[in-house]
């Protein structure tokens, strides 16, 4: 309970700054309700699309096509951040930044919401999100997908998530020290088509859930985020789960590319978290970048036109050349 309260504490705090610095706020420990709702230019929009062929909320998605009209686009999958809290921000997963880059950029974008850590343990989440991928191949002809490109992206938690699903391609069920993680979970009908993506974008993501404390980071009292995602256990007790959690536990050189934005000034997932993906990703030769902006914090000063054009410029280079 202590840290959920830290957690909404945190969020109306990212609430009032976003206000007065109008950009969307959000992340690892805010839920993306608190973001500035923004309106779209596209061509089709679906609202609440169950990807998984349930009756749950925390099963749906939003999916936006770029105004200029095409037979098909390909796609990215933008993750909201909220710490795992979440099971219903997709409708404020970053809308007038990455999302509205993105579609700018002429790439369809689909926004999922995702089982939070109250709904189901570790690994439910990265579960839904390939199963998201899975819907977008299953439903190409219907929602106008070029399903030759699908990459993920998200902030936050959500780049956590983003980054487990780039470095987990063809991976079924893990086996880290005595735990077995499965990665792609059986949900929703498309479980013969594949979950694979092409790239993937890390905004703030937490990726090495085994060293929170590697920088300056907000303390969350007597659990975690992680440790709620993991069933309320803890790093010291059960390693192998935390690892296991971890985007930086399953870097290999088959790894997609992967672009990383990270704030000097992130006191919520500290900046050492992304350094540390991005230095072991160029050492198994996966194709990254990497900005690492010196003001910037937890969301705050991260979404310049700049950074939203490295990250478009980076998935079309990946798009063109693979």
């Amino acid at each position: 309970m202590k840290s959920y309260l830290k957690v909404l504490a945190l969020g109306a705090t990212l609430m009032g700054t976003t206000a007065m610095m109008a950009q969307p706020g959000g992340g690892f420990g805010s839920f993306g309700g608190f973001q500035q709702q923004t309106k779209l230019e596209t061509s089709k929009e679906w609202k609440d699309v169950n990807y998984a062929g349930d009756d749950k909320a925390y099963h749906t998605c939003d999916i936006y096509l770029p105004k200029q009209e095409k037979a098909s686009y390909p796609v990215v999958v933008h993750i909201y951040g909220s710490a795992w809290f979440s099971n219903n921000s997709k409708g404020a997963a970053d809308l007038g930044t990455i999302v509205k880059a993105l579609l700018d950029a002429g790439y369809a974008v689909v926004c999922p919401n995702h089982r939070s850590s109250g709904d189901a343990q570790w690994p439910a989440q990265i579960n839904d999100i390939k199963a998201v991928v899975r819907f977008i191949r299953g439903e190409a002809k219907t929602y106008q997908f070029d399903p030759s490109f699908i990459a993920t992206s998200g902030f936050s938690s959500g780049g956590h998530l983003s980054s487990v699903c780039g470095t987990t391609n063809g991976v079924k069920v893990a086996t880290v020290g005595k735990e077995s993680v499965d990665i792609e979970g059986a949900v929703g009908p498309y479980t013969k088509e594949s979950s694979l993506v092409n790239a993937a974008c890390d905004w703030s993501g937490p990726v090495d859930l085994t060293a929170m404390d590697c920088g300056d980071h907000m303390q969350m009292g007597a659990s975690s985020p992680e440790d709620v995602l993991l069933g309320g256990t803890k790093l010291s007790e059960e390693p192998d789960k935390y690892l296991g959690l971890s985007a930086t536990n399953y870097v290999d050189k088959t790894d997609v590319p992967i672009i990383i934005f990270h704030g000097e000034k992130d006191n919520v997932v500290p900046c050492c978290q992304g350094k540390k993906f991005y230095e072991l990703l160029k050492a198994a030769g996966v194709k990254t970048e990497a900005t690492f902006v010196p003001e910037g914090g937890h969301g705050m000063g991260m979404y310049s036109e700049e950074n939203l054009q490295k990250m478009v410029n980076f998935l079309n280079d990946v798009r063109t050349k693979k």
